[in-house]
């Protein structure tokens, strides 16, 4: 799935491609999203011109301006890229925005994605509302961090992946930064102290950094809005490297199940 370094990989490959731009058609192919996509999209868009794009969490919001919006979500494998008008879709294409010569195209094999169309501030639709805040931003911290984990019994690997607690944190990214904070993925939340939070919080501030001038990771078919892969992949820590050697202390990484989700540490240097 793609998480939030894909994600905003995505959006400032968008941005300089139809920031100011109109758009002159729209189509649909196929809605069956996880939510179908609005019969009516055409009518609402055509016309509009791009005011700006930004993200949300995993959530991309294409501003048209008098509070109109469409947030979309790449879902499990979903893309979006630029391509030139006129150029024949491929099955999965399931929508296209066209600005002109080049179109927006939006792509998903397994159809968990979202294009939705919004009239009114984003922070009152109904999958913005309760996000927790940007983990690059400074409402996080690891005052926040440490106060949100007091009564929390969990892995603080499943904590850190709550969008309550801090959106966009998502299972690669998680494992990197508790293995950069030297904290074991399958710790009580509620037992790290302060300390151990602020090195978590400045963790996944690198982590996420690094990633997103990588351009995110590419481990099936992601690629950014112009159909260049990411490379934060080729310097995965722990990430997919069960019995690897640890980049620290050379021991072997091992894997267990948190959450549903695998999550590889370093039995060594992460306690």
């Amino acid at each position: 799935m793609p998480e939030l370094p894909e994600v905003e990989t995505v959006r400032a490959g968008l941005t300089p491609h139809i920031t100011g731009r109109t758009v002159t058609d729209v189509t649909i192919r196929d809605p069956r999203l996880r939510w179908p996509i609005d019969p009516a999209l055409p009518a609402h868009l055509t016309g509009l011109t791009v005011r700006s794009v930004s993200r949300r969490a995993k959530y991309l919001l294409i501003d048209f301006g008098q509070e109109c919006r469409l947030i979309m979500h790449l879902g499990m494998s979903g893309s979006i890229r630029m391509v030139e008008t006129g150029l024949a879709p491929e099955k999965h294409d399931h929508l296209d925005l066209v600005f002109g010569a080049s179109t927006l195209r939006f792509r998903d094999p397994r159809r968990f994605g979202a294009v939705l169309w919004h009239i009114g501030p984003p922070e009152l639709h109904p999958l913005l509302a309760r996000l927790g805040p940007e983990p690059l931003s400074e409402e996080f911290d690891g005052a926040r961090l440490y106060a949100a984990t007091r009564s929390k019994r969990a892995a603080i690997k499943t904590v850190l992946m709550d969008n309550h607690v801090v959106v966009g944190v998502g299972n690669i990214y998680a494992n990197e930064a508790l293995f950069a904070a030297r904290i074991d993925p399958r710790r009580a939340a509620n037992s790290l102290d302060a300390d151990a939070c602020a090195r978590l919080v400045a963790e996944v501030r690198e982590v996420l950094t690094r990633a997103i001038a990588a351009g995110g990771s590419t481990l099936r078919d992601f690629t950014d809005a112009i159909g260049k892969p990411g490379y934060f992949q080729q310097t995965y820590a722990v990430y997919g490297r069960d019995g690897w050697p640890c980049p620290v202390c050379g021991g072997p990484v091992a894997s267990v199940r948190i959450g549903q989700r695998s999550s590889f540490y370093c039995p060594h240097c992460q306690c």
